[in-house]
């Protein structure tokens, strides 16, 4: 939950402060216009109300609750640096300095949906780095927590506690106004916030570490500010690209886990839960949006996407037109986990000795090299090619290094499958 990585919630409060926070930050930075010390005080009335509303029960009006409480919190710090800086003028010259009023605390109407917005460009300011600002973002604006953050950066954590405080400190000096940028200003921090977009799905769709597969407030948040963003953007391709690719991912949702929380494969999936209209939407998104020339990396795997969810089963689908697209895609970026996808998708085609070879210089590459997801396709290869002692070590040794209940549990189940004799077909991990 959102800051609160220490206390426990139940499932529904923990989604409603998560939902209020990127508003009620966006509404302190607003009345006192300080981003950094505005996210800390909303971290402390976090703190607060997972303190006090299991005992107390949820306020009437939590938004107004937490801006309060945050509200105060700004208030004394004011205070605080008044008095500091009274005493501190007086000791030089012993002239009384008038304390500058401090602005009161306001009610919740002060929080409005599109603060989630400003902030997500304000996270993407240009003085900050892209890493930077995405880090940033994915803790202001999608609630992540420095230990989540860090694992989809595949970084150490405290390596990303330093990264988001050198980003809060320079938002506080440069000064960024809390509104909205001009069209130019929003044009050159796309790209940005695209990613932070992407990665805050991702992190919903496939939660990195805790008792459930997905995180759905998060990944429909990131659908809810790419929505907003396409309507601020309806002529860039890429942001009408990764809504869809959103949408078409999404709409397998209520078919990947089953009655207990347990993973469902691709594979197994049944296509019929899968839903429909999401689906077309998504397919008319992008199908507009690649009909315009300029094809970027989020619409290729939209486009990616779309193949699976329009094949009627595994089997069945695209597996050379998937192959071909996740090279053109390999091209465009340097992401060791498209490599992860085009060697499920060689094996597909060509057969599992090929995509191994596929995986091969991805053990000289540190951001992915002992990752879970390289041992788990290993072993999922592995097990096609009917190397089932090597397959099993890889499922366990994966099982290990995720901290995901789900997958570990899938991985596990997969290990000990193979451990007593049963072995299952190819199944692919994408898509899941």
């Amino acid at each position: 939950m959102y800051g609160v990585e220490t206390i426990s919630l139940e499932p529904a409060a923990e989604r409603l402060l998560r939902d209020l926070a990127p508003q009620v930050i966006g509404a302190v930075v607003r009345r006192y216009g300080d981003f950094a010390a505005a996210e800390d005080a909303v971290q402390e009335a976090l703190v607060a109300a997972a303190t006090q509303w299991p005992r107390e029960g949820v306020p009437s009006n939590p938004g107004g609750w937490l801006f309060h409480v945050a509200s105060r919190r700004m208030q004394d710090q004011l205070r605080s640096e008044q008095a500091r800086r009274r005493r501190e003028a007086e000791a030089v010259d012993h002239t009384p300095v008038t304390a500058r009023a401090v602005a009161p605390a306001e009610s919740a109407a002060e929080l409005h949906r599109e603060d989630s917005l400003i902030l997500l460009f304000m996270c993407c300011h240009p003085s900050l780095t892209p890493a930077s600002s995405v880090a940033l973002t994915l803790r202001a604006v999608g609630g992540l927590t420095t230990a989540e953050i860090a694992a989809a950066f595949m970084v150490p954590e405290l390596t990303m506690a330093q990264r988001i405080s050198r980003a809060k400190q320079k938002i506080r000096s440069s000064d960024v106004p809390f509104e909205l940028p001009s069209a130019s200003e929003q044009a050159d921090r796309l790209r940005s916030v695209l990613h932070v977009l992407y990665l805050m799905f991702n992190e919903g769709y496939t939660s990195s570490a805790g008792q459930q597969l997905q995180r759905v407030e998060l990944s429909t948040e990131a659908i809810r500010l790419t929505r907003e963003l396409l309507r601020t953007r309806p002529d860039e391709p890429e942001v009408a690209g990764l809504l869809a690719l959103m949408l078409l991912t999404d709409a397998r949702r209520n078919a990947r886990t089953g009655p207990h929380g347990e993973l469902i494969p691709l594979d197994e999936q049944d296509r019929t839960r899968w839903d429909r209209s999401m689906i077309d939407e998504g397919v008319a998104l992008i199908t507009a949006a690649m009909a315009r020339g300029a094809v970027g990396p989020y619409q290729i795997q939209a486009a990616i996407a779309a193949l699976h969810d329009e094949a009627p089963s595994t089997a069945e689908t695209d597996w050379a037109q998937i192959l071909a697209l996740y090279g053109v895609l390999e091209s465009m970026s340097d992401n060791p986990m498209v490599t992860l996808n085009r060697a499920i998708a060689a094996s597909m085609v060509h057969g599992p000795a090929e995509a191994l070879e596929v995986l091969r210089p991805l053990d000289a590459d540190t951001r992915i090299a002992g990752h879970y997801r390289l041992d788990a396709v290993r072993a999922h290869l592995h097990e096609a090619a009917g190397d089932v002692d090597a397959a099993r070590a890889l499922y366990a040794a994966a099982a290990e290094k995720t901290a995901s209940t789900p997958e570990r549990d899938y991985l596990r189940m997969k290990a000990a499958r193979l451990a007593y004799g049963e072995r299952t077909d190819g199944r692919t991990s994408e898509g899941t």
